[in-house]
């Protein structure tokens, strides 16, 4: 029998193994997660210089080149972006000529999003940034893989407990 999953976070650590330590900034999940990404930031941006695109940019192209021809609001449940930030990147990445965006025939609310040939064409040159990126994170594939599913999993189950 399924339990329904409750949104009230619910610790397995005991209260009392919280204690002063636990306001150590170093100690803080949220300041590992946030540090690392500056540095994961840091370490693309060389790479997608060279490209003339910015990170946010990246993960737009990213997930074209995974499914083209989507919605604005695929893209953005995609890359846990809205609209008001990610309707600029797009604006952006069309005016470099790398998307295409247009009305959908059957619901003119809608927006789709397509790779042009240049943005399609843009992917090749990208092919070697995960292997660059892996060398720098001095990680075996399998360390990344394993760390990638576990950060997966950490923001699905945090992602449950927000109110």
């Amino acid at each position: 029998m399924e339990t329904k999953r409750s949104h009230q976070p619910v610790s397995q650590i005991p209260p009392e193994l919280f204690g002063p330590d636990s306001l150590l900034l170093d100690n803080q999940l949220c300041f590992a997660l946030y540090s690392a990404s500056l540095t994961m930031t840091k370490i693309y941006k060389p790479l997608l210089q060279k490209m003339g695109l910015t990170y946010p940019q990246y993960l737009v192209l990213l997930t074209l080149w995974e499914r083209d021809g989507v919605t604005v609001s695929d893209v953005g449940e995609r890359l846990f972006l809205d609209s008001g930030t990610l309707t600029p990147l797009l604006k952006r990445l069309e005016a470099s000529g790398l998307v295409r965006r247009q009305r959908a025939s059957r619901d003119e609310r809608q927006v789709i999003v397509s790779l042009t040939d240049a943005g399609k064409e843009l992917r090749q040159q990208a092919q070697d940034i995960p292997q660059q990126v892996s060398c720098a994170a001095q990680c075996s594939l399998d360390e990344l893989m394993a760390l990638t599913k576990q950060l997966q999993r950490l923001r699905a189950e945090m992602a449950d407990n927000i109110g």
